[in-house]
């Protein structure tokens, strides 16, 4: 079998990477990757498939798998989602299984793995835009998502805490817009403690004010602000600061509208 390469410290509980987990339950269907971006489809009639094709197909069945438990029907989800990178098919599965009948999901298998990717030195667009769109849009379950990727973990947002607890938080804060303000800002504040994650609270404040689905208290942001240690000419720190000084956003501002919002690049990552 050609190895492709990867950078994600995908281990399970068990030892065996998911990535491979996902790439032998794949393999079983008749399914072999042949390329970065290509895949053979061994069953009639044998054709070549993009990664696109897979995400469409098996890449979202894994829950539907009833020869595993429910927890190794997760760890093949997460193992599509480090092999087959970020698809909302594939993505949405997960926060799919874990509100549906065989929910809640385990969260030692469910959590744990969403923090091991967060913590590898490689980015894994999968699991960052997982949360953002999937967990943190969906307010039942943005706060119980956030605090299980970092706010249980705000008491060791230090001075000197280890890097990848640092890059953990970095990616959440700056995912975590939609995040309600009361479920968040403990974390923002301790967060801002460190100053090695003053320009992610930047960002955070930045997205939970300007996403579509932003979450944001007014003065508290500033207060946050004003506790930053940020270049004067940081990318859109003016535009936010006036924003913010304008209090809460009219009811239905969203995007398009300029009355409460930083006018450069409202809406997207």
């Amino acid at each position: 079998m050609t190895d492709f390469p990867h950078d994600e410290p995908d281990d399970g509980p068990t030892g065996e990477p998911d990535r491979e987990l996902a790439r032998r339950w794949l393999a079983e269907d008749g399914l072999t990757q042949t390329g970065p971006d290509t895949w053979y489809d061994a069953e009639p009639p044998a054709q070549v498939l993009t990664t696109q094709d897979v995400c469409n197909g098996l890449g979202s069945m894994a829950f539907t798998d009833e020869r595993l438990d429910v927890a190794g029907r997760l760890r093949v989800a997460l193992g599509l989602m480090d092999l087959l990178g970020w698809h909302p098919l594939v993505t949405d599965q997960i926060h799919s299984a874990h509100l549906g009948p065989l929910g809640p999901l385990p969260p030692d298998v469910l959590w744990g793995g969403y923090r091991r990717r967060l913590e590898a030195p490689a980015e894994c667009e999968a699991i960052t835009c997982s949360l953002w769109f999937d967990w943190f849009e969906y307010f039942p379950t943005a706060a119980e998502a956030f605090a299980e990727v970092l706010g249980n973990d705000r008491e060791r947002l230090l001075p000197g805490a280890p890097e990848p607890l640092l890059r953990r938080a970095r990616r959440v804060l700056e995912h975590s817009g939609p995040v309600p303000w009361d479920a968040k800002t403990g974390t923002y504040r301790a967060a801002a403690r460190v100053p090695a994650l003053h320009h992610a609270v930047f960002r955070a404040v930045l997205r939970s004010h300007h996403d579509t689905y932003g979450s944001v208290d007014p003065a508290e942001g500033l207060a946050l602000l004003d506790g930053l240690d940020l270049p004067p000419d940081t990318e859109r720190l003016a535009g936010l600061r006036t924003a913010l000084a304008q209090g809460p956003r009219p009811r239905g501002a969203g995007p398009g509208t300029t009355a409460g919002r930083v006018s450069d690049g409202a809406g997207g990552p």
